[in-house]
């Protein structure tokens, strides 16, 4: 296996290799979380193109089988709020070192192979280098607390190959929904009309 690091994508041929390979690592994922973790195929290309994004990819021979996305410019990263680290990180705002994993996928097939870490050691170093704060978030399939999940791993591996970097919990988001389906209002009106007796004759 070999990593490659890219900073525009726009071959025909690499996008579609890469679509599919994001199409993989996100299976399941759609059904499981209630935020839309993954990208439309043209906001995905949109990514890919950006000159401002750092993107990595592991391959097998010719096949991609696991990359991730860092996105380098706050004002491009719609995702997250630029306001809220103006007020809580202004230092790393005004040096331009706020970044932000767009995606970390990995071929279903290739999970166990310790693909993800072949793959943070030199994006964590090259991080490490800048004195970035890298933000990440994920959804409740792979964090269902603040403990443990995909924040441990982040951790560890950032222990692993830069030292002592603090991971920090910057907020939990829970989702909600009131079912007016199951309202009395909404039965009254759903409730067929009853035709009076008097009508049918």
């Amino acid at each position: 296996m070999f990593l490659t690091h890219h900073s525009h994508v726009a071959d025909a041929v690499l996008v579609q290799k890469l679509w599919s390979l994001y199409e993989a690592g996100y299976q399941g994922v759609a059904e499981a979380a209630v935020t839309r973790e993954m990208l439309y195929r043209s906001e995905f290309e949109e990514a890919l193109a950006d000159p401002t994004n750092r993107l990595w990819v592991l391959w097998d021979d010719a096949a991609p089988v696991a990359m991730g996305m860092v996105a380098t410019d706050l004002a491009r990263a719609r995702y997250i709020s630029r306001a809220y680290f103006e007020l809580h990180y202004p230092d790393h705002v005004r040096r331009g070192m706020v970044h932000y994993i767009m995606w970390l996928v990995v071929h279903p097939a290739k999970a166990a192979q310790g693909a993800i870490v072949r793959l943070a050691r030199e994006a964590l170093q090259l991080e490490a280098s800048d004195g970035a704060l890298l933000v990440f978030d994920a959804p409740a399939i792979h964090q269902p607390t603040a403990e443990g999940g995909f924040a441990e791993m982040m951790s560890r591996l950032s222990k692993a190959f830069v030292g002592g970097a603090s991971l920090q919990h910057l907020e939990t988001q829970h989702y909600f929904a009131v079912d007016f389906a199951m309202s009395p209002e909404h039965q009254d009106v759903t409730r067929p009309l009853r035709v009076p007796e008097s009508a049918e004759r």
